[in-house]
């Protein structure tokens, strides 16, 4: 059974919202974003972990909007950074900064690091919240590892420098299909959108 009220995805970032309300339609559930919802004002991630920030920031706009609402925090972690950027990965390099900012950031920090050093890993926690607070987390992870260069025109983020082996490709290089068919957010929300359908998730949705 659908909920009739939609679910509201708590992110301002556009492409992860829309690859966020595609997976969501996959289950028959039906979206809205913040800026449909009027919600211009954004939540400040002070958390340490993903699942804090995730955590947060769901039951922060769920509160506001009255809605069942789903967020995610995610990030790059990098072996030779010693897991770094990881949950500033949306911050990192100083604030007010574009993706390919923050590329080529991390491309500096990688100066000189050989290919067999260059392994790191996409992380997701994606988290569905009610407007009382109640929440349920689930998180997935990628493997894969980072160019010198960045290719591909498509994705976001660190997506044109993280280049995935079994396609040979980066995430920027392959289709949204192909890549959320293996990504870490994709994964979070394969296991988010199979709990919501089943009967737990249906009685964490209903009423709301």
């Amino acid at each position: 059974m659908t909920v009739a009220r939609p679910v509201l995805v708590a992110s301002f970032n556009p492409g992860k919202a829309r690859e966020l309300v595609a997976l969501l339609a996959q289950s028959g559930r039906r979206a809205t974003t913040l800026a449909e919802a009027g919600i211009s004002t954004p939540y400040e991630e002070t958390g340490r972990t993903y699942e804090a920030n995730g955590l947060g920031k769901a039951r922060h706009y769920a509160r506001i909007a009255g809605l069942v609402t789903i967020a995610d925090d995610s990030g790059l972690e990098v072996e030779a950074l010693g897991g770094a950027p990881g949950p500033l990965s949306a911050r990192y390099g100083g604030p007010g900064l574009h993706d390919g900012d923050r590329n080529r950031a991390l491309l500096a920090a990688m100066a000189g690091v050989p290919q067999a050093e260059r392994g790191a890993r996409y992380v997701a926690v994606a988290v569905v919240a009610r407007p009382d607070g109640e929440a349920r987390a689930f998180r997935g992870e990628c493997v894969g590892r980072l160019l010198e260069a960045p290719r591909g025109a498509g994705g976001f983020g660190y997506d044109p420098l993280f280049f995935y082996p079994p396609y040979g490709a980066t995430f920027a290089e392959v289709s949204d299909e192909r890549k959320h068919a293996v990504s870490h957010r994709g994964a979070a929300f394969a296991r988010l959108v199979e709990w919501l359908g089943g009967e737990e998730g249906e009685r964490f949705t209903s009423g709301w």
